[in-house]
């Protein structure tokens, strides 16, 4: 299949399909070059770019996919290591959340004491103050 059907197929960009295959995430089993040297692309193309979309949405960098696909296409890792693997995903995803958690109060604050600043000053300084003497 041609880029703009991989396009469709997958709602990625053909600036990010020809990425991947630069970096190397897709190979010879997912695109040919014909004689003409248009790309031709299989239906495995479609398989492993929605797996790589998977594991961007867990927040894999681009050095943990080459190693997520390389293990995925040797099958060299035990499943103790993946398992640990995840475990280690799951920390980093939970001290993130942890992060934005914050991130979000401070905000929450900041329009509540913004809000009752518009109707009530005086309240709003016990706002703030209440905040920081905690």
């Amino acid at each position: 299949m041609k880029i703009q059907e991989l396009v469709v197929k997958t709602g990625l960009t053909i600036h990010t399909i020809r990425y991947y295959e630069k970096e190397r995430l897709l190979d010879s089993r997912h695109v040919q070059r014909e004689k003409n040297n248009y790309r031709n692309y299989s239906n495995a193309a479609i398989e492993r770019l929605r797996l790589i979309k998977k594991f961007q949405g867990i927040g894999c960098s681009l050095v943990e996919l080459k190693e997520i696909l390389q293990d995925h296409d040797t099958n060299t890792r035990t499943n103790q290591q993946v398992i640990e693997w995840i475990r280690q995903k799951i920390s980093e995803i939970e001290q993130k959340k942890y992060q934005f958690d914050q991130m979000l109060d401070t905000l929450h604050f900041m329009l509540e004491y913004r809000i009752t600043l518009d109707h009530d000053p005086q309240k709003a300084q016990s706002v703030l103050k209440s905040r920081y003497t905690d």
